[in-house]
């Protein structure tokens, strides 16, 4: 197993979708264990600490076959890739029949494979694990149905779409408490203890191929939304929630076992509690791609140690594509934001060469987009950048930029810092879409009266200033509108 960093770095690839241009690419076959070392590269660049490969899984026929029938989708499949036939469509990645390794992907093998490369690379793997439903033809069906919500004939014949006759059982279709059920999953039963021991049993399983898992939709199994959403059909409630039972029963195995939750509702700091090492962190998304300045610096006085176990992401598979959503110039800024601050980061395999086509999980090809070479290159430099310099190994600390009362435009500005054994860095960005200024006033007394040289580890632009201006009235900064300064700290010796 590789030892993940306390804050990793993750990309998130399509494996389907990735494979198959590797495949177009060289027209060599391309299971994952085929891959060339030159397509390892191509997402695993510097400053990368773990992969997650989406979809590896195998995927139920059953649960295709109701997607090729849903015109809803069909045209969601053809809006994205026009002209997309039915060979393109594999079925969704999370209706999920067997926690298997997809044949047509490699199969075991090509899974152990692409786990010795990454790990020739120190790069750990982080695969997909969906707790709340599995596929209408999972053996599980016919083997095990006490480990599902159950139904009655009668809902059978009320609620179609609600519950499925398997002519031995009615199994209650998976759905959260917000929306109509899903028509290609059936819902398992969080508060059933066989449900919790067969869960704990394949996520064991699992951590032998992987170094961690990515929870699907984590919050719906938490006692309290489980019971609100099924009530009196799941029973009554176990004294013990189920991600604890489960987690603490996986790290007698696998001590080391990375699980990361999709998670919503500001549920992050409770499934904390439960034993995650990391949340999403939808909030913040939501509060830089819609609402001010300062209600992402609000989000940002959350306590360090809480932060630390968040994902920061700006976009991701179920979300779409961020040059889409901002600005190129915004995007660029929310990279810095992202990248610099504590917690795990999550990229997205396309976000760095500017794709636009928010793909459905269920197709396995995509369409042919213009390569942004500017952005690519400007993501490769700050994700090295960052984990070349090493800042993430210190203490972090929000910082103000305070302004004038004939300038407000400070408001705009967010700074925050590292310190520790790698040294000094100071990040400052202006979030809006007009020129800012204000001074940021650093943390470090013991900068004395000496000097000091600022080195943008971007761009090499250096700035001297004496440390009596920057831990007295602080350093003055002007930015363009989405300006950022990722800067170094270090005594000027020249």
């Amino acid at each position: 197993m590789t030892e993940l960093p306390a804050q990793p770095v993750v990309y998130e690839a399509n494996t389907r979708v990735w494979l198959r241009e590797v495949r177009r690419r060289t027209g060599a076959p391309a299971g994952l264990g085929d891959v060339s070392k030159d397509a390892w590269d191509e997402i695993t660049p510097h400053g990368i600490d773990a992969v997650w490969l989406m979809g590896v899984w195998e995927r139920s026929p059953q649960g295709r076959g109701i997607a090729l029938g849903d015109p809803s989708l069909r045209t969601a499949f053809a809006q994205a890739v026009p002209g997309i036939e039915e060979s393109g469509i594999a079925g969704s990645p999370y209706c999920i029949r067997r926690y298997e390794v997809d044949a047509t992907l490699g199969g075991a093998e090509g899974l152990a494979a692409a786990r010795a490369e990454l790990d020739s690379r120190g790069i750990g793997l982080l695969l997909d694990y969906v707790p709340n439903h599995v596929a209408p033809d999972s053996p599980w069906v016919t083997e095990h149905p006490e480990y599902f919500v159950r139904g009655t004939a009668d809902d059978a014949r009320r609620d179609p779409a609600a519950y499925l006759d398997t002519g031995a059982a009615v199994l209650a279709r998976g759905r959260d408490p917000f929306f109509p059920p899903w028509p290609d999953v059936v819902q398992l039963n969080a508060f059933d203890p066989a449900l919790r021991r067969a869960t704990t049993d394949v996520l064991g399983r699992i951590g032998q191929v992987c170094d961690g898992v990515r929870c699907d939709m984590a919050m719906l199994l938490m006692n309290d939304i489980f019971a609100r959403t099924w009530g009196q059909r799941a029973g009554a409630p176990p004294p013990d929630d189920f991600w604890p039972t489960v987690i603490d029963g996986v790290r007698q195995r696998h001590p080391g076992m990375t699980f990361a939750a999709e998670a919503y509702w500001d549920l992050e700091w409770a499934l904390q509690q439960q034993g995650f090492d990391f949340c999403y962190d939808k909030r913040l998304y939501d509060r830089i791609l819609n609402e001010s300045p300062e209600a992402v610096r609000q989000h940002l006085t959350a306590d360090e140690s809480y932060q630390r176990k968040l994902v920061r992401f700006l976009e991701n598979h179920d979300e779409p594509r961020a040059a889409e959503t901002l600005h190129p110039a915004k995007e660029r800024a929310a990279a810095v934001l992202i990248a610099t601050l504590p917690g795990a980061t999550l990229w997205h395999e396309g976000q760095f060469t500017g794709r636009r086509t928010r793909l459905p999980v269920f197709l396995d090809r995509r369409p042919d987009e213009p390569v942004d070479t500017a952005l690519r290159a400007f993501h490769e430099r700050l994700l090295a950048g960052v984990h070349r310099s090493g800042m993430r190994t210190g203490r972090w600390e929000l910082l103000e930029c305070a302004g004038w009362p004939d300038n407000a435009s400070a408001g705009n500005i967010l700074a925050w810092c590292w310190a520790g054994p790698s040294g000094r860095f100071l990040t400052v960005l202006n979030l809006s879409d007009q020129p800012a200024q204000g001074r940021v006033r650093l943390p470090w007394p013991e900068l004395g009266s000496g000097a000091w040289l600022l080195t943008g580890l971007l761009n090499g632009e250096r700035y001297a200033r004496s440390g009596t201006e920057l831990a007295g009235p602080g350093l003055f900064v002007d930015l363009e509108a989405w300006g950022t300064h990722l800067l170094a700290v270090g005594p000027d010796r020249d």
